[in-house]
């Protein structure tokens, strides 16, 4: 949960939601700090005398390039996924603390950033921890276990329109129609994902949106939560690992280790389904979420050399004309791959400084 500038003021939506729910008292002082990170919603520190909370409301339109709404209905499915989950991992969610459904909104305990760092920014600094990427991967699979079967969580996030206004679309089917060639098989792969219905899939389950904390990974963000394809998320975390591979050079054996270690321990939790029909779906979802970060409406921002991206297209592109079978597959492609692929040499020290140089975002 990083800060950005101090806004000038909330609306009285906001200010209200505060007193409605008795999280401030009429007339208390608030200080409201918007926070960085998102493109969906707005977010907010709030400072009140002798303690601070979060406050979250979703934007009808997305901040990217292309266009991009979805239903702010969201904001209710994130708040019920946090609230499974809480029951379930309760250290793996903050405390949550009001919700307003009508509004869009929701309250949660903040999480100081210096006690609960960004997995993103220790992984673009180069503190690659394989421990951490495996307790991501138990805390995601013990949740779809926990999930898995139940009818009542399966009409409780029947969220099928929201999913593919926020994934299907946006990710897989904007990337075939900026690839011709691969049409047919991410359009496969969009409609075998969004026809399966298995477990409670958080759905964005990037190192953006998890937390290092004291004990253990804290998930965040959960707006696309979707009774669904749970390879989707075993898939959609590995990819981010995969990609730093290529901006973090001087760690690039310990990221395909930990994206290892995160999917052996997710794999280990999973049975409610055979295990090579899982890996097999979150194998073939790995090289299509790779190239909808490049081609799709929501591009990572730090892939920018023509080279890494070239790599990613033609990595990807034969991993989706020749499907590979299991995850270990396609990290054995992506490493051979990287070992004719060398860094740049103003990025090849990226990684093995990175006790002095923090990441700041």
């Amino acid at each position: 949960m990083s800060q950005t500038s101090t806004h000038a003021g909330p609306d009285s939506a906001l200010t209200g939601f505060l007193l409605a729910h008795d999280l401030a008292e009429p007339g208390e002082a608030a200080q409201w700090t918007p926070l960085a990170g998102g493109v969906s919603s707005d977010l907010w520190r709030v400072d009140l005398p002798g303690r601070s909370l979060c406050v979250k409301r979703a934007l009808a339109r997305l901040r990217v390039a292309a266009d991009w709404q979805a239903p702010v209905s969201r904001n209710a499915y994130e708040w019920a996924w946090m609230r499974f989950a809480s029951r379930h991992r309760p250290d793996s969610v903050p405390e949550l603390l009001a919700h307003d459904a009508g509004a869009g909104l929701f309250a949660m305990a903040y999480l100081p950033p210096d006690r609960y760092p960004m997995w993103k920014a220790r992984l673009l600094d180069g503190e690659v921890d394989v421990a951490t990427a495996a307790a991501v991967g138990e805390v995601l699979g013990s949740l779809h276990a926990a999930s898995a079967g139940d009818a009542a969580l399966a009409a409780r996030f029947a969220t099928d329109d929201n999913f593919h206004a926020l994934r299907i679309e946006p990710y897989l089917l904007a990337t075939a129609a900026a690839h011709p060639g691969l049409r047919d098989e991410l359009r496969r792969i969009a409609d075998r994902t969004a026809g399966t219905h298995l477990a409670l899939v958080h759905g964005d389950v990037s190192p953006k949106n998890i937390l290092v904390g004291p004990s253990g990974p804290v998930l965040l963000d959960a707006e696309c939560a979707w009774y669904g394809d749970p390879a989707f998320d075993l898939a959609f975390c590995v990819n981010h690992l995969l990609l730093k591979t290529l901006v973090v050079p001087g760690r690039r054996a310990d990221l395909l280790r930990a994206a290892g270690a995160l999917a052996e321990e997710y794999l280990h939790k999973a049975g409610w389904e055979p295990r090579a029909a899982l890996e097999a779906r979150a194998a073939s979802l790995l090289p299509a979420l790779l190239l909808a970060r490049l081609d799709g409406k929501s591009p990572v921002e730090y892939l920018t050399d023509d080279r890494d991206r070239a790599f990613v297209r033609a990595t990807a592109g034969a991993l989706l004309h020749t499907p590979a079978e299991t995850v270990g597959a396609v990290l054995d492609t992506w490493r051979s791959g990287l070992v004719r692929h060398p860094a740049p040499d103003n990025r090849q020290n990226r990684g093995d400084t990175h006790a002095q140089s923090r990441h700041r975002s």
